[in-house]
């Protein structure tokens, strides 16, 4: 079986390096601190979760349901929009940069922002439940098809809290009010890039 775990951990780790909102999302809350390994964790769970999910077969409702997936699209564009927005603003106006500066983010907002770069995003969802469980149905046992989604879901847990913790490491040098505007600026233009991107995607799924 470890064969088809490492089959897994190969195709997770050819799908996730892709630059993504996700992983821009997991950079920026490394590179501030703010609560970063809660961010990790949250993005692990849900990436398992959908792989999971794509591995027992539930891959169809994308077919079944275009709506559903439209309908995703949509509310994903417009998050990314909304947060890109807040990063050149941000990138603009500037922020704080004390020690104490990640307690103005509550756990809870944390959490549903990682939740929003997590599953808002339709092509999330593509790669996970649609292809990473379009794959395992190669394997005609269950309990293979487990230790491939096994597989994918360990490399997205190393490749999610390996994120955070080097971006956290990384912002000793970049502690200052120029390089984290620098870092925002540069994050707002590629959410706004990837809402643009993600928004000709679903109007391109949209029956005419």
């Amino acid at each position: 079986m470890l064969h088809i775990f490492i089959q897994g951990l190969l195709l997770q780790a050819s799908l996730i390096l892709a630059l993504g909102a996700q992983n821009i999302f997991v950079l920026n809350s490394g590179l501030r601190r703010q609560h970063h390994l809660l961010v990790a964790f949250v993005c692990s769970v849900c990436d398992a979760v959908l792989i999971f999910v794509g591995v027992l077969g539930v891959a169809t409702i994308f077919v079944q349901v275009p709506i559903l997936k439209i309908g995703l699209g949509l509310v994903g564009v417009a998050f990314l929009f909304f947060y890109g927005f807040l990063k050149l603003r941000e990138a603009k106006n500037g922020f704080q940069l004390k020690q104490d500066s990640a307690q103005a983010i509550t756990v809870k907002q944390v959490v549903l922002t990682s939740l929003g770069f997590s599953l808002l995003n339709p092509h999330v969802y593509l790669d996970t439940v649609v292809l990473i469980g379009g794959y395992s149905a190669k394997f005609s046992e269950l309990n293979e098809r487990f230790y491939f989604g096994a597989g994918t879901a360990t490399f997205s847990i190393i490749w999610f809290y390996g994120l955070a913790l080097l971006a956290s490491y990384s912002s000793r040098l970049l502690n200052s009010q120029r390089a984290m505007r620098i870092v925002s600026l540069v994050s707002g233009v590629i959410l706004i890039f990837l809402a643009v991107k993600l928004g000709r995607d679903v109007w391109s799924w949209i029956p005419l």
